[in-house]
């Protein structure tokens, strides 16, 4: 404890951030109302899970954010940059703390949102596999605290 602040140590990866994007395509047959809607519908099963704890009280402006920054990740106009800035999203996560058990939750969360993608959202199949991989690199790279911590 430094002057009545706890110093948590700060975990870093090994495995450093995703080296590559999900294609940019995506945006193109899917467009920003349906990427919102599968936002809106991760953080409604973010909301009745165990991590919910770890997101803000209000949810929907939470998703709202998150589905910016995923319309400029997927191929869209950069609206994330454009409300908030860059993203920095490790750095904008660093005083959640996310360990391994939190990461798994959020990607359950995100992989039950997209069983059914490609019909609830017009999510193009062909590229859905390496959406999951994106996140599943993108997710191991916000963890910031050590396992067992």
């Amino acid at each position: 404890m430094e002057g009545g602040i706890v110093v948590t140590e700060v975990y870093i990866p090994p495995c450093g951030p995703p080296k590559d994007g999900p294609s940019k395509d995506i945006y193109q047959v899917m467009g920003r109302e349906n990427i919102f809607r599968m936002v809106e519908d991760f953080y409604h099963a973010l909301e009745r899970s165990e991590i919910r704890h770890l997101f803000p009280e209000d949810m929907v402006g939470a998703s709202r954010k998150n589905a910016a920054f995923m319309v400029g990740l997927l191929g869209g106009p950069p609206l994330y940059q454009e409300l908030y800035g860059p993203p920095m999203m490790r750095r904008r996560h660093l005083a959640v703390p996310i360990d391994e058990s939190a990461r798994v939750v959020w990607l359950n969360c995100f992989r039950s949102v997209l069983r059914n993608a490609a019909s609830d959202y017009d999510f193009p199949a062909e590229h859905l596999q390496e959406f999951i991989q994106f996140l599943e690199g993108f997710s191991a790279w916000m963890v910031n605290r050590k396992p067992g911590a």
